[in-house]
């Protein structure tokens, strides 16, 4: 049964200032106020010191009890399905994924070694000068906020990545629900403080705000024992926050993944070999949950041959008999087509367009085809147009290619489709390609991002505020995590990780080498 509130410190809690309605049931959710906002962060501070310092085997079985009640939850698949039309078998593989990376931090946090201890042991008869005994390592930053993103309202939402590796680090959370699917927030919630209950874990380690209202967001932002952001969704929300962040008396960061066009380039080689498979390959990709993921490959390139003139007919034939697909919000879709109607209508854009009927709320499958020339001239041509949609740039040589590699914005991808030929003769692509992306693929599609530790969820600016962290794989604790150094402490004062014995049995870096042993 829900109750359509915000949970504080793990109780539901009373709204004074409205309520709003949400997804396709039109349930009513009460907005929170900046009272509770206080209220959450209050809690989550007086919670973190005793929250960092508890066994690691107690915080991974939060994890892990997170995990198990997701993975058990049918009312979420079913609140989620109601709430964003996305289909039950693409949320039945999400609610798996929010599981795995849970449980994947959940190892993190047993094994230790994240925590990146240095020991730099005394040297007293150096000269000219004695070394001091210094010890480093990684501790958590404090309070996080997380805004889950409206395309993947499991993983990237409540108990998804951010939430995650923030509780792994040893920090509590204050989750901003997302307006677009609220129910599904709040049965996620409830699962976390269960398992809160459940392992002992302090109640203010976790809050849940409701709220559609901008204000909200930014007195979050702002509060000042609010230690770090994690959000995904749009550049100018990301941005938004990114700003608020910046004014404090005390600016914090906010890691805000924020969208990207994902070019694609297709070399001439790759092309003469595979083209139809490589068109039936982008058509796939880009039509994949309606192009709402933020890797849906957005700008692909090549150089306008007889080749590519085949290729770029085979993805019109392709789009022309796509079928329409329902976008998360009606107000999404609306967007969508104002930018599809914004492109169609710049001079020298050639428009192909799903020819089905499209019903409410969704949207038609569409085809831009341009030049290296038009896309350098119109900075909309290169911006996320979030939809079924991709944008096809003919360019007239492979030094034009590289023109337009080196003037793209910072994306999340880039792909190359090429032979080893291609890939051997054009490889200043892809030196240019590492200087404006966090992952490069070649010879596949963008879409489908692997949970594991290698991965790089990421990219330079404004595909993300920070390219140094990812918000996908083992790498996204150190989001929420400092250094902190110890010199010349006695054993006793010090954290067990960078006790002598080393009673974790964690990889150390002492004197210089790699070890579990003891000092």
């Amino acid at each position: 049964m829900l109750i359509g509130k915000s949970f504080v410190a793990g109780e539901p809690v009373d709204a004074a200032e409205g309520s709003f309605s949400a997804g396709r049931e039109a349930a009513r959710f009460e907005e929170a106020s900046t009272g509770h906002v206080d209220r959450a962060v209050d809690a989550a501070d007086r919670a973190f010191d005793s929250y960092r310092h508890l066994p690691a085997d107690m915080r991974a079985s939060f994890l892990d009890r997170i995990a198990a009640g997701i993975e058990a939850s049918d009312d979420l698949i079913a609140a989620a399905h109601a709430e964003t039309a996305l289909p039950l078998p693409r949320l039945t593989g999400e609610r798996a994924r929010t599981a795995g990376q849970l449980r994947i931090f959940a190892t993190l946090v047993r094994d230790g070694s994240w925590v990146d201890a240095r020991i730099d042991r005394a040297v007293p008869v150096r000269t000219p000068l004695p070394r001091p005994d210094i010890r480093r390592m990684l501790i958590p930053v404090g309070p996080v906020a997380v805004f889950g993103a409206s395309n993947f309202p499991l993983a990237f939402s409540v108990a998804g990545g951010d939430t995650a590796s923030a509780f792994a680090a040893g920090c509590p959370v204050i989750v901003k629900a997302h307006p677009a699917h609220p129910a599904t927030c709040e049965i996620a919630a409830r699962v976390i403080i269960a398992a809160a209950d459940a392992t002992g874990i302090p109640s203010g380690v976790f809050s849940l705000l409701h709220s559609t209202r901008a204000d909200i967001a930014r007195a979050l932002v702002q509060h000042p024992r609010l230690k770090a952001v994690g959000f995904t969704g749009s550049l100018r929300a990301g941005r938004a926050l990114f700003d608020a962040a910046a004014v404090r008396p005390e600016p914090i960061p906010v890691y805000a993944e924020m969208g990207s066009v994902n070019p694609v380039f297709v070399l001439p080689g790759a092309l003469a070999e595979r083209g139809a498979a490589i068109a039936d390959g982008l058509k796939e990709a880009v039509m994949l949950g309606v192009g709402q993921f933020c890797t849906n490959p957005g700008l692909v390139l090549g150089i306008g041959d007889e080749r590519f003139d085949d290729f770029v007919q085979r993805l019109d034939a392709h789009m022309r008999a796509a079928p329409p697909g329902t976008m998360l919000t009606a107000a999404m879709c609306q967007s969508y087509e104002t930018g599809a109607r914004r492109l169609s209508g710049i001079a020298g854009v050639a428009t192909t367009r799903s020819e089905a009927v499209a019903q409410d709320a969704q949207a038609l499958p569409s085809l831009f085809v341009t030049d290296a020339a038009i896309l350098l001239s119109h900075q909309e041509v290169s911006e996320e147009l979030f939809g079924p949609s991709t944008v096809v740039i003919r360019c007239g040589s492979i030094d034009e290619i590289y023109g337009v590699a080196r003037q793209l914005q910072g994306q999340l991808t880039a792909t190359i489709h090429g032979t080893p030929a291609d890939l051997e003769e054009y490889a200043p692509l892809v030196s240019i390609l590492e200087n404006k992306v966090g992952r490069l693929i070649v010879n596949g599609f963008p879409t489908g991002v692997e949970v594991c530790p290698s991965m790089h969820h990421g990219g330079p600016y404004p595909a993300t505020t920070d390219p140094r962290s990812t918000s996908v794989g083992t790498a996204a604790i150190h989001r929420f995590a400092r250094p902190v150094a110890y010199q010349n402490f006695p054993s006793s004062l010090l954290p067990l990780e960078l006790r002598d014995e080393n009673p974790r049995k964690i990889w150390r870096l002492i004197d210089g080498e790699l070890t579990k042993d003891s000092c």
